[in-house]
């Protein structure tokens, strides 16, 4: 494979507005598959996407909301049934590994415990460094958005490519620096207007456009307010099942 692809299989917000699956990003060059993000109803999405979770080998992980990295305790169950070989890590913010594991236990006890084929690993990635997760160079950037542990935007460096993605927050001048020269920066737009604490408008993000300095910027994780104005907005927009390909440099 000469190119990424980088597939939204899920692009939803925390209620499946529009009948969008939670936050999934399915990134696949040459060297594997990387999910950014990992909500709920990413098994499904993988699922119906045709894409088999067994060739997930790396998850990035945004912040701690369950539509951002509750699908993980379903992906880890789903290779243990399934006979998974492949290692998998999960590599996110501080409390990643223990916030996985407590989730793990209220939905499933003692599965967080259990015996599997394949090694399961976390790794913590610190603020503005860059760290080699598997084929990915992986710079997390501190963002405003309260999840009981830090809250990241990445910029992930992939065959040559960048793809920066805003997680969930509000307006802060660090989203410039994560978006700076990315080819596709992915950016949450939850309402049109309506200003509200921890997340983006279009309007604010319209504004500061041509400050964001990438070459593309897609509008994800819209609440109904803001699927109801589509027709008004002059930026991309994603939805479930999209595919935006890179050619590798």
């Amino acid at each position: 494979m000469s190119e990424i692809r980088l597939r939204f299989l899920g692009s939803g917000d925390a209620f499946g507005s529009g009948g969008r699956f939670q936050t999934c990003l399915h990134l696949e060059g040459p060297d594997g598959a990387v999910l950014i993000d990992c909500g709920t109803s990413s098994l499904i999405a993988l699922k119906r996407g045709g894409v088999s979770p067994s060739d997930v080998g790396w998850v990035l992980v945004t912040h701690l909301h369950g539509d951002h990295f509750g699908g993980l305790p379903f992906l880890v169950l789903d290779g243990q049934f399934r006979g998974r070989a492949r290692p998998l890590l999960v590599a996110g913010p501080p409390g990643v590994h223990a916030r996985v594991e407590a989730a793990m236990e209220v939905l499933f006890p003692g599965s967080s415990r259990a015996a599997r084929r394949f090694a399961l690993e976390f790794v913590e990635l610190p603020e503005r460094v860059a760290s080699r997760v598997g084929p990915a160079s992986v710079t997390p950037f501190a963002v405003v958005h309260a999840s009981g542990a830090p809250s990241y935007a990445l910029r992930v460096e992939y065959g040559g490519r960048v793809i920066a993605y805003s997680g969930d927050t509000e307006w802060t001048e660090s989203l410039v620096d994560v978006a700076r020269g990315a080819d596709v920066f992915v950016c949450e737009a939850y309402f049109f207007e309506k200003k509200v604490r921890y997340h983006l408008d279009y309007r604010t993000l319209r504004a500061e456009r041509a400050r964001l300095g990438c070459t593309r910027l897609v509008l994800t994780h819209m609440s109904d307010d803001m699927l109801a104005r589509l027709d008004e907005v002059d930026i991309e927009v994603a939805e479930d099942g999209r595919v935006i390909t890179l050619a590798t440099t």
